[in-house]
């Protein structure tokens, strides 16, 4: 069983690579951000939970959203493994993260890390504003800010998989396909 966490800054091709991922491995995506709108839209205890905080306009706690990640473990015992997309996004979120897998005898096969510059960060995000319709992918000034809370809250996450041994970066520029191929030889060693 793998249980991947995909890495990297907003940009660096995450959602690309996950589906191309998932299609390979028979992975399960689990994506805190379908988690949450799961939860909310199906008024769930946890969903009634997180909407209460951020009702309050208050980050919803490590121990909901690893309640909402349990949640979808339990329901999919088939898994022939998970990609994390988008979390753990603190070293808090990690180590929770850790203790409830171990709870479940699993455990994170490893992290890889897309590493791309910062301009070609901020060159991608434009030009999926273009086609996305996301707002916050048009904005210089968000963008930014998202490449920001990345390297100051995000990123050390990569060292405590480092810490762990679990930790591989891969060349997120070039030709989406060798990107691929990169990530599936550091699966394959798995």
């Amino acid at each position: 069983m793998y249980n991947i966490v995909l890495f990297g800054p907003p940009g660096a091709g995450k959602g690309t690579q996950s589906e191309k991922l998932i299609e390979k491995y028979s992975l399960t995506h689990l994506s805190t951000g379908d988690l949450f709108r799961k939860h909310l839209g199906e008024g769930t205890e946890l969903g009634q939970l997180a909407k209460k905080y951020m009702n309050e306009g208050r980050l919803v706690p490590d121990e909901v959203v690893i309640g909402m990640v349990e949640d979808k473990i339990n329901e999919t015992t088939d898994a022939k493994g998970f990609i994390f997309d988008g979390f753990p996004r603190t070293t808090a979120q990690a180590e929770a993260l850790d203790q409830m897998l171990s709870k479940h005898n699993l455990e994170i096969s490893g992290m890889i890390a897309l590493d791309v510059p910062e301009e070609v960060l901020r060159l991608r995000i434009k030009e999926r504003g273009k086609t996305s319709n996301r707002v916050d992918d048009q904005d210089d000034e968000k963008i930014n800010t998202r490449i920001k809370v990345y390297l100051d809250e995000t990123l050390p996450v990569s060292d405590y998989y480092a810490a762990q041994g679990k930790l591989q970066k891969i060349n997120g520029v070039g030709e989406i396909d060798k990107i691929f191929s990169d990530i599936t030889s550091v699966i394959d060693s798995y």
